[in-house]
C-alpha cells in the first residue's frame, strides 16, 4: 500500500507511520472499544459508575432511573440543534460546562478512590500536614476584608492619587471640558470603579505630554501643601516616622530584575494556569508569569480575576500581567498589588490581538495610543516598588513595523525590561516570527534588556534566537506543545519522549488540578475543562522517534499518523471526542451530554 504524501506546511513524519484520516480513525476505533457487544459496554459503565456510591444516593438514582432517563432523552432532543451549532471567534456562546451531571455518579470514581477515604471525607496525609504546618503553599489570595474594601470602594490609592493630579496639573485642570466629559463617560462604560475625580487623569486627549519636559512625577510630588481630598486618603499609621514615611523610593533603588539569560514562560491566556506552571517549573522554566489579568476587574474584587494572580511556592520568580487601556485604572491596579501580593515584576500587556481588548483601546492599541502608553507607564511605574516590564508586537499591521520607535520611549519611561513577539497583531499567530527585527530591536533597546518571543520549539530555535542578540527567550506555544521543552534547551538534546512519559505528566497536572481547583465535582470539572484546553495544542507534538528529519517547526501541521503504540496515537488525534476520552482516563467519564470547544481557535498554520 503506497503511502500517503505529504503536503507543504506539515511535519515530515516517516512514510511507514503515515496514515490516511479514514485509517487513523479505524485504528482508534478498532483498539479503543472492546469487542463484545454494545449490551456488555452499558453494562460496565453502570457497574464502574456505581461501585463507588453511597448506598443512600445509590437507591434514590435507581429510584429516579426511568423517569430520569425519559426527561433526559427529551432534553437531548430539544437540545440536539443548540450543541451542533459551532461556535466561532471568542466562543462566547459555547456551552457553559456547569457540573449539573454525573446522574448516577454523583461523585467522580478517580477522586472517590485517590482523595476520599472513610465517609467520604478527604485523605489527610499527617507527614505533610506537619511538614507545611503554618506555611503558605500558595500565596496572593484575596481575602474578604480587601474585597470588601475594594467593592465599597474605601481602598486608599494615595501614590496613584498624587500622579493622576500631578497629570491634572500638567494639562491645566482641564477636566471639565466637552473632550474630558467624552472621556470620563467612555471610561464608565469601560470600568464601574472610576469616580469623578479619577477622570481627571485620563480626561485630556489631545495635549500630549512634552517629551523634553518634566517627569510627571516631580509635579506630583511637589504640591505645595496638601489639600483636604490628599488628607483624607492618607494612609493612618502608628508608631514612629521612618524613612520609608518621608523619602520616596528612587528608581535606582527598587529591586533589580536579573533575569539575562533565563527561560521565560510566557504569560497564557486560559492555559497558563497554576497547574501547567508547576509542570514547567519542574522541566526547568526560570521565570513565571501569571495569566493576563484585567485591571478593572481587579479593581472591582473580582475572585476570578484575582485567581490569575495567584502564586505556588515552587515559583521562585514570578510576576503578573495586567490589561488596560487608561492611567487612572492600571496605576491604581499597579499600587493595589504593590500593597497586597508578593511579586518580582509587573507586565503590561501591549501585545494582546484580540478584538474584545483591542476596541477598547487596551492591548496593541495602545501601541497606536502613545500619550495613554506613556501616562501608564510613567505612573505605574511610579508607584510600584518592584521592576515593570512591557510586552509588546512588532506593530498593529502586518508590513508595518512601529517597535523599533517605541522601544526607546519606553526605556526613557522608566521600564525595566520589554520583550518583543515578533509578528504584528494582524498576523496573530500565523506565519514565522521576524527574528531578524527582533535583533534589530535589541540593539536599540541595549542597555535595557530585550527578550525575543515567537516560534521556539526545539533547542535548535532557542539557540539561534539567543545567537540574535536578545537578552533571553519568551516561550508560549512551544512549552504548551511541549512541556519539556525547557529541559530539552538546557540539556541541548531532543528527548524522544514515550507515551507513558507523557500520560505521567497529564496525571501530574490532573493531581495539582484536583489540588487547586478542589476534588470535589466543581473542582474536578474545572480541572476536566483546563485539561481539554491544554489536550488542544499537546495534539500537535509529533514524537521525535517518527520525525524524517530534526527538528519540527511550531507552524507545521501534524499529518495523520500511527503512533507506535495506542496511546501515542490517541494523543496525536486532534478529535475532540478522543481528547475527552484521555480525560476520562484521569477523571472518570463524563455526562452523556457534555460537549467541549476549545477556547483558543488561532489559525496557526498558514
Amino acid at each position: 500500500m503506497a503511502a500517503p504524501v505529504v503536503a507543504a506546511g506539515v511535519a515530515p513524519v516517516r512514510a511507514r507511520f503515515l496514515a490516511s484520516k479514514e485509517q487513523f480513525h479505524a485504528y482508534l476505533r478498532a483498539r479503543g472499544e472492546p469487542s463484545s457487544g454494545g449490551e456488555e459496554k452499558e453494562e460496565e459503565e453502570e457497574v464502574g459508575s456505581c461501585q463507588s456510591e453511597p448506598p443512600a444516593k445509590r437507591v434514590k438514582s435507581e429510584d429516579l432511573s426511568q423517569d430520569g432517563e425519559s426527561r433526559e432523552d427529551a432534553g437531548a432532543a430539544a437540545k440536539e440543534p443548540v450543541e451542533r451549532k459551532r461556535a466561532r471567534g471568542q466562543n462566547k456562546s459555547r456551552p457553559c460546562m456547569k457540573p449539573k451531571h454525573y446522574e448516577q455518579s454523583r461523585l467522580c470514581p478517580s477522586v472517590t478512590q485517590a482523595h476520599l477515604g472513610d465517609g467520604y471525607q478527604n485523605i489527610v496525609n499527617t507527614d505533610l500536614a506537619k511538614q507545611w504546618e503554618g506555611k503558605s503553599l500558595v500565596r496572593n489570595n484575596l481575602s474578604k476584608e480587601l474585597q470588601h474594601q475594594l467593592r465599597k470602594r474605601k481602598f486608599s490609592f494615595r501614590k496613584a492619587d498624587e500622579y493622576l493630579r500631578g497629570l491634572g496639573k500638567l494639562h491645566g485642570d482641564g477636566g471639565k471640558g466637552g473632550k474630558a466629559t467624552e472621556r470620563s463617560t467612555e471610561e464608565q462604560e469601560v470600568s464601574n470603579c472610576t469616580t469623578a475625580q479619577e477622570g481627571l487623569g485620563d480626561a485630556p486627549e489631545c495635549p500630549a505630554l512634552p517629551e523634553q519636559g518634566e517627569d510627571p512625577k516631580p509635579d506630583a510630588l511637589q504640591s505645595p501643601s496638601p489639600t483636604a481630598d490628599e488628607e483624607a486618603s492618607s494612609v493612618k499609621t502608628v508608631g514612629p516616622v521612618t524613612d520609608e514615611d518621608v523619602v520616596k523610593l528612587r528608581s535606582c533603588e527598587k529591586k533589580k530584575l536579573e533575569i539575562q539569560g533565563k527561560l521565560y514562560l510566557a504569560p497564557l491566556t486560559t492555559c497558563g494556569n497554576l497547574p501547567f506552571r508547576r509542570i514547567c517549573k519542574r522541566f526547568g522554566a526560570d521565570v513565571t508569569c501569571g495569566e493576563m489579568a484585567v485591571c478593572t476587574n481587579l479593581l472591582q474584587g473580582q475572585s476570578s480575576e484575582w485567581a490569575l494572580l495567584k502564586r505556588h511556592h515552587t515559583e521562585d520568580i514570578f510576576g503578573v500581567q495586567l490589561e488596560g487601556a487608561f492611567p487612572d485604572t492600571m496605576t491604581k491596579c499597579a499600587e493595589l498589588l504593590n500593597q497586597t501580593i508578593e511579586v518580582d515584576f509587573v507586565d503590561i500587556n501591549v501585545g494582546c490581538p484580540i478584538d474584545l481588548v483591542y476596541k477598547k483601546g487596551g492591548g496593541c492599541a495602545l501601541m497606536t495610543r502613545s500619550n495613554k502608553f506613556e501616562q501608564i507607564v510613567r505612573g505605574m511605574n511610579s508607584v510600584l516598588d518592584v521592576p515593570l516590564t512591557v510586552k509588546i508586537r512588532t506593530g498593529v499591521q502586518e508590513k508595518i513595523n512601529v517597535a523599533h520607535k517605541i522601544i526607546p520611549k519606553i526605556r526613557e519611561w522608566g521600564a525595566s525590561m520589554v520583550t518583543l513577539h515578533g509578528r504584528s497583531r494582524e498576523q496573530r499567530y500565523t506565519r514565522g516570527a521576524d527574528w531578524d527585527y527582533i535583533a534589530e530591536c535589541a540593539k536599540i533597546a541595549s542597555p535595557m534588556p530585550l527578550f525575543g518571543n515567537g516560534d521556539i520549539l526545539s533547542y535548535e530555535d532557542a539557540n539561534r534566537a539567543v545567537q540574535m542578540g536578545v537578552s533571553g527567550i519568551m516561550i508560549a506555544r512551544g512549552a504548551l506543545i511541549k512541556p519539556w521543552l525547557f529541559t530539552e534547551i538546557k540539556e541541548q538534546r531532543h528527548w524522544d519522549i514515550s507515551s507513558s512519559e507523557r500520560f505521567d505528566i497529564l496525571k501530574d497536572f490532573t493531581n495539582y488540578g484536583l489540588e487547586h481547583w478542589g476534588s470535589d465535582t466543581q473542582g474536578v470539572e474545572k480541572t476536566r475543562k483546563f485539561l481539554l484546553e491544554w489536550l488542544s495544542f499537546l495534539c500537535r507534538y509529533v514524537p521525535v522517534g517518527l520525525l524524517e528529519h530534526l527538528p519540527q517547526k511550531i507552524n507545521e501541521r501534524p499529518p495523520y499518523y500511527v503512533g507506535r503504540d495506542y496511546l501515542e496515537t490517541l494523543m496525536a488525534s486532534q478529535n475532540v471526542d478522543d481528547w475527552i476520552r484521555i480525560s476520562e482516563l484521569l477523571l472518570g467519564p463524563v455526562a452523556t451530554n457534555f460537549t467541549f470547544l476549545p477556547k483558543h481557535k488561532a489559525n496557526s498554520y498558514r
